[in-house]
């Protein structure tokens, strides 16, 4: 089972950028997707992200074109580059690994994954 950290997160301006960084307690090689989720106050937890061992990605519709994932297996860590911020970006992000290949796990399985504590991310002016 992993242990995950995020860390990176804080409070930027409008179309600012931040750099999210997701450290699991082991080797994430062998196969091992890693997800990013996000959730806001008074929303469902939703994936943002998803990078696979080959290095292919999902990428939410709401983050394509600003959000880009990647990972260096050698210090077990995945990040998430978020650029053009918005409000609506505000929220607590978390990683995992998810319990299947991206874009094709259940997700209501997602219950028994490893969440780590997530780190608060808040776009304002």
């Amino acid at each position: 089972q992993f242990q995950f950290v995020e860390s990176g997160g804080g409070l930027v301006q409008p179309g600012g950028s931040l750099r999210l960084s997701c450290v699991a307690s082991r080797s994430i090689r062998g196969g091992y997707a890693i997800a990013w989720f996000r959730q806001a106050p008074g929303k469902e937890r939703e994936e943002v992200s998803c990078i696979s061992s080959d290095e292919s990605t999902n990428y939410a519709d709401s983050v394509k074109g600003r959000f880009t994932t990647s990972r260096d297996d050698a210090v077990n860590t995945v990040y998430l580059q978020m650029n053009s911020l918005t409000p609506e970006d505000t929220a607590v992000y978390y990683c995992t690994a998810p319990p299947g290949p991206c874009g094709f796990y259940d997700k209501s399985l997602l219950e028994f994954s490893s969440w780590g504590q997530g780190t608060q991310v808040t776009v304002s002016s």
